[in-house]
């Protein structure tokens, strides 16, 4: 394997980890990016009718699953199966020990 592909499936991996270690959490992540850009009228109405702690939940939510449905893409792209996962785990771990 190259280097150049090691250090990409080294970098992708990393942020798969981060990615489940996320969501499996049920605290706020420490780093906040703002802006998410959603519907107007859906912050609107959900704000009108629930209040602005179901807003914030909402778009958490949606930030979630929009953050699963990428992770499995990239997990897709660049393992593709857990074989192939699990090999490249291992090419890390004996690199690790030179």
């Amino acid at each position: 394997m190259e280097e150049n592909e090691y250090q990409k499936k080294y970098a992708d991996l990393r942020i798969l980890k981060s990615i489940q270690e996320y969501l499996k959490s049920k605290e706020d992540s420490s780093t906040a990016l703002y802006p998410i850009n959603v519907p107007d009228d859906l912050v609107y109405q959900v704000l009108k009718l629930q209040g602005p702690e179901k807003v914030d939940e909402l778009i958490h939510k949606i930030f979630k699953k929009g953050l699963s449905m990428w992770s499995e893409k990239l997990y897709a792209e660049t393992f593709g199966s857990q074989e192939r996962l699990e090999d490249f785990i291992e090419t890390v771990k004996k690199r690790t020990k030179e």
